[in-house]
């Protein structure tokens, strides 16, 4: 088989790069684009990693970004650099949040025009207060956005330096000082408001508001500054159409993608590197002047030897659902198509949020999950099929909050579908018909629902603990040992190009730019 069909071939590299998700993508494609030769190794049949789109339910042309889902990372700089046929669309609302007040179904929807936001702040609170500190905060997250986010692709600031670019005291103690739960109960009065607010501090990751080691602040600032607006957008054609588009844009300018090779063990004197991988046929190897791993830190120490790191736990459940019809609303003052358009916050308020994380730091699940929801195809129908469309048929996404993996350890089955069915009732309490009557079926007329928990993601795409970001979330600042660009590890030839590098985490593309460019500029070119 040639070599650019997928065969490493018998060389030297310039780079092997192991792991062919979108970081590990987005680096063949700037150091292959830089003359540079690139080996990818991808242990499954195809690249993208999480970021993919699948048919997940048996004879339903249906096309559904399966795991990663929305773009707000992903600077633009990268698409422009490497040529990407990529787009995204922006989702027309923001957030619907249902709830009961006063025995009536009511709630709060945000977008559609600065006018029915502001009505509908009124019409859940009774004044205009929450509104103004609604737009008095995210007008201060809309600031740190346009500061930070251009340094996500340069060499890493120092702490005081990334202060002084923010220059503004008030949002630094906000957002890297004090626990974010501070800020929400001093500007907002409104438990929903509030639980709004704080749900981007908990997408992915186990904590309290209050939480003294900052790590849900640390998970705020990454949902508030992408893009530099903090605009969450639907890839077009699924995730999959940018890892489709990332490994294009490679190939074509030489890198080798090989899939089905597995790497098992890195070796690495600091100035070369033998990668050995594993395939159907037997093992072999591959020699590199640098190694860059597209993979957790856990992976990292297990393939060069290394003391591995604290373990790590992920905190969600992920469920996928085809409907024949979006499904009703109790609030009826809502259209489902507007409610379902941007995020829909199921059980999400201030209070219940704290209660649902009390109860999982116990040790049980939350009696009311918390969870979001996103509707697709709603921006994108093309992730399904014309006659999908011409029916109605719509794609949902269900994202869970404060369920630890350690939940799921004593029967990780029994627990997604127990999960799975309070988690879907929390939703049904604010619909007019039963979910259930609105899933569609397969060929094999089964519902057309599957859901995976931390574990099912551990196995499935070697998330360690099912940890969505690889580890704990960083500042965006240079640390002791963060090295130049948050991607380098003790051996000088070998980065760490995944989620788990500083600045990692989500679709982004970051460390697989920076991580390209540390082995650029260490080539000399």
């Amino acid at each position: 088989m040639p070599a650019h069909e997928g065969h490493p071939g018998h060389r030297t590299y310039d780079a092997v790069i192991v792991g062919g998700g979108h970081n590990g993508l987005v680096a063949a494609a700037y150091l292959a684009r830089a003359g540079r030769s690139v080996l990818v190794l991808e242990r499954l049949d195809h690249t993208g990693g999480a970021a993919v789109s699948t048919r997940p339910f048996a004879g339903v042309d249906a096309r559904l970004s399966r795991y990663s889902y929305l773009v707000s990372l992903l600077p633009k700089k990268i698409v422009r650099d490497l040529g990407l046929d990529f787009r995204i669309r922006t989702r027309t609302v923001s957030s619907y949040t249902p709830v009961e007040r006063a025995g009536r179904p009511t709630g709060l929807l945000v977008g559609g025009g600065e006018r029915r936001t502001r009505e509908a702040f009124a019409r859940l609170t009774g004044g205009e207060g929450e509104y103004q500190a609604w737009q008095r905060f995210y007008g201060m997250t809309a600031h740190v956005a346009q500061r930070v986010f251009p340094t996500l692709t340069e060499p890493l600031p120092a702490r005081d330096e990334l202060r002084r670019r923010i220059d503004d005291e008030d949002a630094w103690r906000t957002l890297f000082e004090e626990p974010i739960g501070a800020a929400i109960e001093d500007r907002f009065a409104d438990d929903l408001v509030r639980g709004v607010v704080l749900t981007d501090a908990l997408i992915g990751t186990f904590a309290d508001a209050h939480d003294p080691s900052l790590r849900q602040n640390r998970c705020f600032l990454y949902h508030v500054i992408g893009g530099g607006t903090g605009a969450w957008d639907v890839p077009v054609g699924g995730m999959g159409a940018l890892t489709d588009a990332l490994a294009a844009a490679a190939r074509e300018a030489g890198a080798v993608l090989a899939t089905g090779h597995e790497a098992v063990r890195i070796d690495t004197d600091g100035r070369g590197a033998e990668i050995t991988y594993r395939t159907a046929e037997g093992e072999g190897t591959a020699a590199a002047r640098h190694v860059l791993v597209n993979a957790s830190p856990r992976e990292l120490a297990a393939l060069t030897g290394d003391q591995p790191p604290a373990p790590a736990e992920g905190a969600q459940l992920k469920v996928n659902m085809l409907l024949k019809r979006l499904p009703m609303l109790r609030d009826d003052s809502v259209d489902p198509y507007e409610a379902f358009a941007g995020t829909f916050h199921i059980a999400e308020g201030y209070e219940q949020l704290a209660v649902a994380h009390a109860q999982a730091a116990a040790g049980a699940l939350p009696t009311a999950p918390p969870s979001e929801i996103y509707c697709h195809s709603l921006t994108d129908p093309t992730i399904l099929g014309p006659d999908l469309v011409e029916q109605g048929y719509q794609t949902l996404t269900l994202f869970g909050l404060h369920t630890p993996a350690r939940l799921f350890d004593r029967d990780n089955d029994a627990v997604r579908e127990e999960l799975l069915k309070s988690t879907l009732a929390q939703l049904d309490a604010h619909l007019a018909e039963p979910l259930a009557d609105c899933l569609a079926t397969d060929a094999d007329g089964r519902p057309c629902i599957e859901a995976k928990t931390p574990l099912d993601l551990e196995r499935d795409l070697r998330l360690p603990g099912g940890n969505i970001f690889h580890r704990e979330l960083s500042w965006p600042y240079a640390q002791e040992d963060t090295g130049r660009w948050g991607v380098e590890t003790r051996h000088p030839n070998v980065l760490l190009c995944g989620a788990g590098a500083v600045r990692g985490g989500g679709v982004s593309g970051v460390p697989g730019h920076n991580a390209a460019m540390a082995v650029l500029e260490a080539l000399g070119g």
